[in-house]
């Protein structure tokens, strides 16, 4: 009886290290698709517009009735560290917290294969913005639309927050604003990169998704610490769009994002 159940055993181990090997041996090959979701956040709670009153690391409370950001130049890295760039005509797009239909971001045609990194840039590259308003293709347009733009000759605004706030002396509600872009000499794009603790598996029949989390509160309150109080000089509302601010603002813009997980379904 013994040696049937020490049998039994054998044959069920060996199915097993024959099934890994069939899993570590499966030929990668083809196209497939990927999904990528942008899911706004403060503090690690959920952003709802116009209803949350939302703290700052300095004690400043926001009630955020707008944000939108620009997200561009997607590229992915495979398991053997080589990469695939996303083309250049596709990849640029809206992220705006009011439009479900903006959260997530398809790319479609990548090469079949397991996936472990994916860098983004915020706003639109310099080099694409000196192609001038004839070769940003549809992207303008729809930029416009969006109020993403601040005029052709000024540029792009990156990401646009806005809403109103109260602190210790600021004790009735007023509008602030904070767009990064281009200012004089200063750019203020930024690239980020994230690690996937789980692979994407890009198959025919399989489309991932993976799933970022996006920390409002990091524009203010993260590398660099930015009071709203600080910047409403008049009484009449704090606007953070140029100035020795905007280069700090675009160092936290790069640290608000985080992987949360990836779907391979």
């Amino acid at each position: 009886m013994k040696n049937l159940i020490y049998k039994a055993i054998a044959v069920l181990a060996l199915s097993a290290t024959c099934t890994a090997c069939s899993n570590d041996d499966e030929t990668i090959s083809g196209t497939g698709n990927l999904a990528i979701e942008f899911d706004n956040s403060f503090k690690g709670d959920d952003l709802i517009l116009d209803t949350q009153a939302n703290t700052t690391g300095t004690n400043e409370v926001l009630k955020i009735s707008s944000i939108k950001y620009i997200i561009s130049n997607i590229v992915l890295t495979k398991e053997d560290g080589t990469t695939f760039t996303n083309p250049k005509s596709e990849s640029y797009f809206i992220v705006n917290e009011a439009d479900i239909a903006t959260h997530v971001l398809n790319l479609k045609d990548l090469p079949a294969a397991n996936y472990t990194k994916v860098t983004f840039g915020v706003g639109v590259d310099k080099e694409q913005w000196e192609a001038g308003a004839t070769g940003q293709g549809d992207f303008l347009a729809t930029a416009q639309a969006a109020g993403m733009m601040w005029s052709w000759s000024a540029g792009y605004k990156f990401v646009a927050f806005e809403g109103t706030f109260i602190s210790a002396t600021v004790t009735t509600p007023v509008g602030f604003k904070v767009h990064t872009g281009q200012t004089g000499t200063d750019y203020n794009y930024t690239t980020v990169a994230l690690d996937l603790q789980t692979k994407a598996l890009v198959r025919s029949t399989i489309t991932p998704q993976i799933h970022i989390i996006t920390d409002l509160a990091k524009i203010l309150n993260s590398t660099n610490v930015i009071k709203l109080s600080d910047n409403n000089p008049n009484g009449t509302g704090a606007n953070i769009m140029g100035g020795a601010n905007l280069p700090l603002v675009t160092a936290n813009v790069a640290t608000m994002f985080s992987v949360d997980h990836v779907h391979n379904d």
